[in-house]
């Protein structure tokens, strides 16, 4: 990428004539095809650059990557709720846009999730780096960065939009905690039902515990929820109880 004139130039991904290369494992997880090295480096987190005699890694793609999803976000919800104060779409936007749903979604896309396809070090594979929150995140956003390198603004926006879109749509309804447990509760005793209450246990060694949820209303367990810490866990079990009450008349 180039500065002419003060516009940036990107080179959007131009392939060598005659030249063939194999297809990214993005291209058909994203529906969006990128340059072979361009996806690479999207997928190579610092431990395995460093192993590997400095590499380009995929942190600077990350940078721009954020940048690209949080105008397409913003964006989104100016337009979208017209009414809304300021202070409301920033929290809409900082619910939508965090390490873990950035992580979640990164699970979602193609057999295995991104994971699947990372280049981690040594360490980081010893240590489950494949489902870290943070490297999972930081690796969505680098992807973003490199659809936004490679074909522009537009279609990265229509990539981020699809593949939102249903939190985009739901997260504005929450209450105005803007989180699952909070808006659980407030479902919960807008249509008379008993509070919320969680049971919680965990499998795994200390070091990589994996913590499971079931939440009840009453005696009806109406969500289930998975993560790597009692918090995460709780907040998928309770965004499963509140989908199961919504539309319920009061």
């Amino acid at each position: 990428m180039g500065r002419i004139g003060g516009e940036v130039r990107h080179d959007r991904g131009q392939r060598g004539a005659g030249v063939t290369e194999e297809p990214s494992p993005l291209d058909s997880v994203l529906g969006v095809v990128l340059p072979t090295e361009l996806a690479t480096q999207a997928l190579t987190h610092r431990s395995y650059a460093y192993e590997h005699g400095g590499l380009p890694h995929n942190e600077r793609l990350e940078f721009l990557g954020d940048a690209v999803l949080e105008l397409v976000v913003t964006e989104y919800l100016y337009g979208a709720y017209p009414d809304r104060p300021e202070g409301d779409l920033a929290k809409i936007r900082a619910s939508l846009v965090n390490t873990y749903v950035l992580a979640d979604i990164a699970r979602e896309l193609g057999p295995g999730g991104l994971g699947a396809h990372l280049q981690l070090g040594r360490g980081e594979e010893l240590t489950g780096g494949r489902d870290k929150h943070s490297i999972l995140a930081d690796t969505l956003e680098a992807v973003f960065g490199a659809v936004y390198l490679t074909h522009g603004l537009e279609t990265a926006r229509r990539l981020i939009e699809r593949i939102i879109g249903d939190r985009l749509q739901v997260v504005p309804q929450l209450g105005a905690a803007l989180d699952w447990k909070t808006s659980l509760q407030e479902k919960c005793a807008s249509l008379s039902r008993p509070k919320a209450r969680y049971e919680i246990s965990s499998t795994g060694p200390d070091h990589d515990k994996l913590f499971s949820a079931v939440v009840f209303v009453g005696n009806a367990a109406l969500g289930e929820g998975t993560g790597r810490t009692k918090k995460e866990a709780e907040q998928k079990a309770a965004e499963q109880a509140w989908a199961a009450l919504d539309g319920i008349p009061g």
